[in-house]
């Protein structure tokens, strides 16, 4: 006999299979849900928007529209051609971006999560931008979370064998000060938003290590800007991390300089090694998609696990995003004829790489990328630290700081 407790569970997974499967027909029934988008059609993509929403079909829905609509139109040419023209791992200005504003994937964690790291004490705002464009940054910030859904998190769950959550966040705060927080606070915003609206929960767990006194200040900031699902998911650690990490990440796969003791020497460090299932033939698989020959992602099918509405239980399957959507879009009229993709014929990657991209600034509701007349250097009236960054922006809280990708 069941207990109370597993009769709850499969209640609730009875709930959400009906949920899903009414979202699914909702969006296939409006014309919002096509197989051959890039924002992912497979179950577990269309769990994610409800989780974000509660489960929420109604609010679930206009998340899902906005978000198709900013991929469409993001920095004035589309998620997608934005992925052609900049490469989030491999573009001219990103070595000092990266000594500016220190991040990284490697490797994983003991469920197999991606750790994403990130170095705040390196973070230079002033010197950033004496290397590239506020503008050509922010179309870096975009790219750089459209990898994790994209290329990252596929290919670990094809690695894993089953869907993989979210990423494993490090945040390491030796050496930030507060005067780096005030050049990066207005930045950050902007970035909360576009993972809070379009990047849904995908963030497992963030743990920030090597917290300062200073940063109750800091944080006072930082949690108002977080939803409190996504709270409960940080956790704050002062310099005695070590053995709470090592709980989470096998020693063999955490960077030496968090107490594990990985060296990633034939890399030159863990920092530039981007060590991961998604690096794997990966070089091959962008030069392919470039091409039209084939998608960036691992070309494999995805492991997608569904939820199963008659036992409450969840299944594994090797089914592909398209087989997943049969039975919706064969009981659907087919879809009209969408618009012609941009031509990039006529433009390279390098080409792209050299200068930037059109800005499109027709809705004003879409957040904007800082612009150079935009950037401003005032005393904080507090700790009179100097603050370069944008103007203040009315933005929405969101889920995870980003480039924390």
């Amino acid at each position: 006999m069941l207990s109370p407790k597993r009769n709850r569970h499969n209640h609730k997974h009875h709930e959400h299979a009906a949920v899903l499967k009414q979202f699914k027909e909702e969006l296939v029934k409006e014309n919002l849900l096509h197989e051959e988008d890039s924002i992912g059609t497979d179950d577990h993509t269309l769990l994610r928007f409800l989780r974000a929403r509660q489960y929420n079909v109604k609010a679930a829905k206009l998340m899902w529209k906005n978000c198709r609509e900013w991929r469409q139109n993001v920095e004035g040419v589309g998620i997608d051609e934005l992925y052609r023209r900049i490469d989030p791992w491999d573009y001219p200005e990103r070595e000092h971006v990266f000594n500016c504003w220190p991040l990284w994937f490697h490797k994983t964690d003991k469920k197999g999560r991606p750790l994403n790291i990130h170095f705040f004490g390196g973070i230079n705002m002033p010197e950033l931008y004496k290397h590239i464009s506020p503008e050509r940054h922010w179309q870096t910030v975009v790219v750089n979370a459209e990898s994790l859904t994209r290329e990252v998190l596929p290919a670990t769950s094809r690695a894993l064998g089953k869907p993989v959550e979210g990423t494993f966040v490090i945040v390491d705060l030796k050496g930030f000060s507060l005067s780096q927080f005030w050049q990066m606070k207005n930045l950050a915003k902007q970035s909360f938003q576009i993972s809070q609206d379009y990047f849904p929960e995908t963030m497992a767990k963030l743990a920030i290590v090597n917290a300062p006194s200073s940063f109750t200040t800091i944080w006072s900031f930082i949690k108002p800007w977080l939803a409190k699902e996504t709270a409960q998911k940080v956790d704050i650690l002062g310099s005695d991390y070590q053995k709470v990490l090592l709980e989470l990440v096998d020693a063999e796969n955490l960077p030496a300089s968090l107490g594990g003791k990985c060296t990633c020497a034939e890399f030159g460090g863990c920092e530039k090694s981007n060590i991961g299932p998604w690096n794997e033939g990966r070089k091959e698989r962008r030069e392919r998609w470039l091409k039209g020959e084939g998608e960036i992602h691992v070309s494999t099918p995805v492991i997608d696990k569904e939820i199963d509405a008659e036992s409450g239980s969840t299944m594994t399957s090797t089914t592909s995003q398209s087989d997943s959507l049969a039975s919706s879009f064969e009981s659907s009229p087919a879809p009209p004829t969408p618009p012609p993709e941009l031509s990039h014929d006529n433009f390279t990657e390098a080409q792209a790489s050299s200068q930037p991209l059109p800005v499109a600034r027709e809705n004003p509701e879409r957040p904007q990328h800082p612009t150079r007349e935009e950037t401003i250097v005032e005393k904080h009236p507090e700790t009179q630290q100097v603050e370069v960054g944008p103007k203040d922006q009315a933005i929405a809280s969101a889920p995870v700081p980003v480039p924390l990708l």
